[in-house]
């Protein structure tokens, strides 16, 4: 694997506070809905809804996640980081409030689906990775967006099993209430990550455009839509199994409780892929190591496929695959700081984000309706698996460079 034009040796500081509670607020979004798939099958039994239902909520969900990325990650460039963050805990424990008392489809759609989604992605990985970048040194931030992905993971990691005990104890009414009363800490710890684009510990680019500008620049770049394209299979992928896989393995006959240690390890490997891609990253050509990511993925899910499903399969599936879960947000949202620097990370790293959640939005609801239809998710799975192929495809000729811009005019 080739090295990576930004690796060099640093011994600059890491700004630990910012990080910490970056990180413990991106455990904190992604726990929740990372273990919404437990909630399907006791809420369907009790309202008497299909899965395409449950699916199509959850697909909401995502696609409001990433409409909403680039809008409040621009509004957070522009505004601070806190003011967005701390709207986002208000809108998921909002969320999570409304989806408990659904009585009707449509109050699921907005509450699990709309408004989770929204609060989702007023905290996502953009926004809090954006005000790491502001205060990270170049040869650092690689490293740092891996501490922050791996948070993620390990949020993932923590509410699989939490959130399926909550549902055994105290059932799933009951353990979105508690989970809607967690989402009120993240304004608080929000507070070090205060700011917005024009602060930071990090020098500032002399080269200056509004949010339109470099929005335009962004879209005119081939290695940026490359990279828009490829980021959303990943999306496709992920989504499909966080909203799917507790039931698929109930379909094969696979005990219950398979799904929730498989979830869980997802979770637990995925900190150790995500602190791996991180350093990775920082060393090696990202465009090469992403090619690698997704193509692995296709042959893991080939061979999940092909080979006899027993627990000892779901087990190596989901440690393989934890791996390879969010191990592409450092190296992507790292080639988004190299190609277009940081003033507008928040937004051109949310448009990005926002393919990634068109694939999800297609990998949830695909899931839910053709499982109605068929009977049996393995379409969607083959269709991962083709989209894994296409996606190593576009990312080999990415380029990992700064985008070219006219030199500033000296003052007369």
């Amino acid at each position: 694997m080739a090295a990576s034009p930004s690796a060099q040796p640093s011994a600059a500081r890491l700004p630990w506070l910012i990080i910490a509670c970056g990180c413990a607020i991106a455990l904190l979004t992604f726990g929740p809905r990372s273990a919404m798939g437990f909630f399907q099958l006791p809420m369907l039994a009790e309202k008497g809804w299909d899965r395409t239902t449950f699916g199509l909520a959850m697909a909401i969900q995502n696609l409001a996640w990433g409409f909403g990325t680039p809008v409040f990650g621009a509004l957070a460039d522009k505004y601070g980081t806190w003011r967005v963050l701390a709207l986002s805990g208000l809108m998921y424990a909002a969320g999570l409030v409304l989806m408990a008392n659904a009585d009707s489809a449509t109050m699921l759609h907005i509450g699990g689906g709309l408004l989770v989604g929204l609060g989702v992605g007023a905290g996502s990985f953009g926004i809090v990775l954006a005000a790491f970048a502001r205060n990270v040194a170049p040869e650092r931030r690689s490293f740092a967006f891996g501490l922050g992905t791996a948070a993620g993971s390990a949020g993932m990691f923590l509410f699989a099993p939490l959130g399926q005990g909550l549902i055994s104890a105290y059932g799933w009414y009951d353990a979105l209430v508690v989970m809607s009363a967690m989402m009120l800490v993240i304004p608080v710890l929000a507070i070090p990550l205060r700011g917005n684009s024009s602060s930071g510990s990090q020098p500032q680019a002399a080269y200056r455009q509004t949010a339109a500008e470099a929005l335009r620049e962004a879209l005119g770049h081939r290695s940026y839509l490359l990279l828009v394209s490829g980021f959303f299979v990943c999306g496709f992928q992920i989504a499909f199994i966080t909203a799917h896989f507790p039931a698929y393995i109930s379909d094969i006959g696979i005990e219950a409780r398979y799904a929730v240690i498989a979830l869980a390890l997802i979770g637990f490997f995925n900190i150790i892929g995500a602190l791996a891609a991180g350093a990775i990253g920082q060393r090696y050509s990202k465009p090469y190591f992403l090619a690698f990511i997704y193509l692995a993925r296709s042959v893991l899910v080939t061979a999940f496929l092909l080979l006899p499903q027993t627990p000892a399969t779901v087990i190596v599936f989901a440690i393989v695959m934890g791996l390879l879960w969010l191990s592409t947000v450092p190296p992507t949202n790292a080639l988004v700081a190299v190609m277009f620097g940081t003033a507008h990370l928040g937004m051109l790293g949310g448009v990005v984000f926002f393919s990634h959640q068109i694939g999800s939005f297609l990998g949830v609801w695909l899931g839910g309706y053709l499982y109605d239809r068929f009977g049996t998710y393995d379409p969607v799975w083959w269709l991962g698996v083709a989209l894994g192929v296409f996606a190593a495809v576009v990312h080999w000729p990415i380029e990992e460079r700064p985008v070219e811009r006219p030199a500033p005019q000296p003052a007369e």
